[in-house]
């Protein structure tokens, strides 16, 4: 008698089913995503400005002088009948050493030229944020303005407050 043989069988042709299909496909984009970061880094580090043989290096800027100046208190102008008064402190940022030396020694002149600006301003005028930042604007300028005859005017980068309180 014949028996028959046992045939093994094949997997059906066709699709190898979509498990398999999408581990490909996320192998594929992990290898592309691999590929362009290591790219990058090459590209980027290979790239890097080098410092050309001529251009030197600009030298470090000195870092910046604070000096402080005592609060003030001066009174305001009002058009409703009170009393408003301004308690400011004010801090300037300055470039040099000279330029400290030299308001330390007109401090009295500078105080005089800052309470005589204050006391011509109304509330209103200093409360809104635009009006601080053209206050300080303003005393920059008048600070910066030679004392001496002739002097040549002094270099005040910014006027920064440090106190601000109307009543």
């Amino acid at each position: 008698m014949a028996t028959p043989t046992a045939q093994p069988q094949s997997a059906p042709p066709g699709n190898p089913g979509p498990l398999k299909r999408l581990i490909v496909i996320a192998l594929i984009a992990i290898l592309a995503a691999l590929a362009a970061a290591g790219g990058t880094w090459f590209f980027l580090s290979r790239h890097k400005a080098a410092p050309q043989p001529g251009a030197s290096a600009a030298p470090p800027s000195a870092p910046a002088l604070f000096f402080a100046l005592e609060p003030m208190t001066v009174n305001l102008l009002s058009d409703d009948g009170d009393t408003h008064y301004l308690r400011i402190g004010l801090t300037l940022k300055l470039d040099d050493q000279a330029t400290q030396d030299y308001l330390t020694r007109n401090m009295p002149e500078i105080r005089s030229r800052i309470l005589l600006a204050l006391s011509n301003k109304h509330p209103s005028d200093l409360a809104p944020l635009d009006g601080k930042r053209a206050l300080a604007t303003e005393l920059a300028a008048l600070i910066a303005q030679p004392i001496a005859p002739r002097g040549k005017p002094l270099r005040i980068d910014e006027v920064l407050f440090t106190e601000f309180v109307i009543q």
